[in-house]
């Protein structure tokens, strides 16, 4: 049978179905005035487990210079104004002290970045650091509890931030300061994702 275009096609029994789910009254009452999403950067790949060293940021080093430089100038100036207004003369002694070491810190602190690393072998991550005392940690993936990404107002502008292992035993804690921010996310999602795997077994 066939209909003329004058008349109009009828209706299919079969109700249309959107792809959207109907939200439930829990759901509308938490979200009720909260933002439509939340900005949670994921990352696009995860990193190899072939055991490559990979290593800080350079931005690392003009972190810590710019905030060590502040700490130098704000123990400097407690120094003057004890001397000059107190005629405390005696508070250069501490303050030499504190200055020829945070002047040794500075000259080192190029190499001391270089110094550290990290890499992601099959069962666990390796990480290392230091330059006559070094320390090499090896964190099982199976025993990682947290992973953190913590970043100051300084670390922000520019771009980098710190990744903290966190395990059961607090001597085997590892932190890989001087990230990239991107780096931080895509290593946070390897860990975890690869954590979960060896803690269920896969």
């Amino acid at each position: 049978m066939t209909t003329s275009p004058d008349q109009p096609t009828p209706a299919s029994d079969t109700p249309t179905t959107t792809d959207a789910e109907p939200r439930s009254d829990t759901d509308v009452v938490l979200d009720a005035g909260t933002y439509d999403a939340i900005l949670e950067p994921r990352s696009p790949h995860r990193l190899p487990l072939d055991g490559t060293w990979h290593q800080i940021s350079r931005k690392y080093v003009t972190v810590q210079l710019i905030s060590t430089g502040v700490f130098l100038a704000l123990v400097l100036a407690v120094a003057l104004v004890f001397s000059l207004v107190w005629h405390q003369i005696w508070i250069w002694i501490p303050a030499g002290i504190v200055l020829a070491i945070t002047l040794w810190t500075l000259a080192i602190l190029p190499r001391q970045a270089r110094a550290y690393g990290y890499r992601l072998r099959d069962d666990d991550l390796v990480f290392r650091r230091g330059i006559l005392w070094q320390r090499i940690v090896a964190v099982p993936y199976g025993r990682m509890q947290l992973v953190d990404i913590t970043h100051g107002p300084l670390d922000r502008g520019f771009g980098i931030a710190q990744l903290k292992l966190v395990t059961a035993a607090a001597s085997t804690a590892v932190t890989i300061p001087g990230l990239d921010q991107a780096a931080a996310e895509v290593l946070r999602d390897t860990l975890i994702a690869v954590a979960e795997t060896r803690r269920t077994g896969l």
